[in-house]
């Protein structure tokens, strides 16, 4: 099976890098956007993660890696919801910007700067290994 690549969204307030890393795993749940939960249920065991911070930090600060693949969500009344389990891989060594990303030729057209409100997205080959590079410093 062929590595996919995502990003998800979250508030550091709320759910920060530092809380994964510090947590070591976590059930990626709240997610309430049907276009979301569809990426969600195509996530799939060993996929690859990028953590980026909404709010004032508009920031990608790290990878994390799909070790559970879609099951209900249980912080949701309604069935239907589904939420993954994430873990750290690593943070990135030089975090990268929305303004870095929205600059660059390559990262510009990526799917969650067209579409800004979803929270989770896909990203493709090429664009996570521009961001991986980026990140690396």
């Amino acid at each position: 099976m062929t590595t996919q690549y995502w990003l998800v969204k979250t508030e550091p307030g709320t759910y920060a890098w530092a809380d994964l890393v510090r947590d070591k795993r976590t059930d990626w749940t709240g997610v309430r956007n049907y276009a979301a939960r569809i990426h969600l249920k195509a996530m799939q065991v060993g996929d690859e993660v990028f953590v980026y911070h909404s709010g004032d930090d508009k920031t990608v600060f790290g990878i994390a890696r799909v070790i559970k693949a879609a099951f209900p969500d249980t912080t949701a009344d309604e069935d239907g919801w589904v939420a993954v389990a994430l873990a750290p891989v690593s943070p990135l060594k030089q975090p990268v910007t929305l303004a870095q990303i929205k600059a660059d030729v390559v990262l510009k057209g990526m799917t969650f700067v067209r579409q800004s409100r979803l929270s989770v997205s896909p990203v493709t080959p090429a664009e996570f290994a521009r961001l991986k590079k980026l990140g690396a410093g």
